[in-house]
């Protein structure tokens, strides 16, 4: 395809391995925001070279017919592909009892809150995460996350009400409703900093929500336990206004986590871990499988849940 364009179902050129790589028979590959965001040309990520296969990662068979889950092909290639090339370093190997479907759906969403919890936030067990935005796949994951990695309280916040109902059936012991963020929420917040506190900030939204978090956060802030605020994702707005004294006064630690702050190597290791705690952690993702022949008509349907996944073979 090319940037900003929809995905066309056809053929493309046959990668060949080159060395250090491995070829790839892809069995399942997501559909995530990410791969959407690379797609248009807008992520910071974004591949230079068009035409290219869209797809960042997914899971295949390698030629001695092991079954692995890779990440960040070779550009041009991708992964809603027959075959696809990719580093050897970057194939991480599958439990048996983990499906492909799942293990294709749940990568992207349940690395970027293992990594942001365990490579960024270096959560500690007993400790306490708001996570902004549970509501969408990656939310309600990392909530399934956290719990999992030993935290003592979660707490989610979500715009449906209803949807923050079944997050707090995935394991959020409290749920705070985003409304217009407003006095209500800026209520529940210093609620929630108060007391014990919160020890680590998980962010999908950015936006408003994110300036009233921070804000609330470093009020509240000790100096001896830094908040620390981890940002993932923009879905609410690419920008914020913060106070400059916020910062100032504060022991709060900023921080992204991604391609770029999280190295590949870091990456894969989180996706490794991930995947094995996936079945004994009991994580789940809602999924719906399509045949890659229709990927044209899935592109445009829209984010959201149940997550699509694109099986090729």
């Amino acid at each position: 395809m090319k940037a900003g364009r929809t995905p066309i179902y056809g053929d493309f050129t046959e990668p060949l391995p080159e060395e250090g790589e491995v070829r790839v028979t892809v069995n399942a590959a997501a559909l995530s925001n990410v791969v959407r965001s690379r797609a248009s040309g807008k992520h910071y990520s974004s591949p230079g070279q068009i035409p290219f296969v869209v797809g960042i990662d997914g899971v295949g068979y390698l030629d001695d017919g092991s079954r692995v889950y890779f990440v960040l092909p070779r550009a041009p290639f991708g992964s809603m592909s027959e075959k696809t090339v990719v580093r050897s370093s970057q194939c991480v190997s599958l439990p048996a009892e983990l499906d492909s479907v799942t293990a294709a759906a749940i990568a992207n969403p349940g690395m970027s809150a293992w990594a942001a919890l365990k490579e960024r936030a270096r959560l500690a067990a007993g400790e306490t995460v708001l996570v902004n935005g549970a509501t969408g796949t990656a939310g309600r994951l990392a909530v399934q996350i956290a719990k999992h990695m030993g935290a003592r309280k979660v707490v989610a916040t979500g715009r449906n009400e209803e949807a923050l109902k079944e997050v707090a059936a995935l394991g959020a012991d409290v749920t705070i409703a985003l409304g217009e963020c407003g006095d209500a929420f800026d209520h529940a917040l210093r609620e929630q900093f108060g007391g014990d506190g919160i020890d680590v900030v998980l962010d999908y939204l950015w936006g408003t929500s994110a300036e009233r978090i921070l804000v609330a956060g470093t009020k509240a802030g000790k100096e001896a336990v830094p908040i620390r605020f981890v940002h993932i994702g923009s879905v609410s707005a690419p920008n914020i206004t913060l106070p400059s004294a916020a910062l100032r006064s504060s022991a709060i630690t900023l921080m992204g986590s991604g391609i770029g702050s999280v190295g590949v190597d870091g990456l894969v290791k989180a996706t490794a871990e991930l995947m094995e705690a996936a079945v004994p952690g009991g994580f789940a993702i809602l999924t719906k499988t399509f045949p890659l022949s229709e990927v044209e008509r899935v592109w445009g349907a829209g984010d959201g849940m149940p997550r699509a996944v694109f099986q090729v073979s």
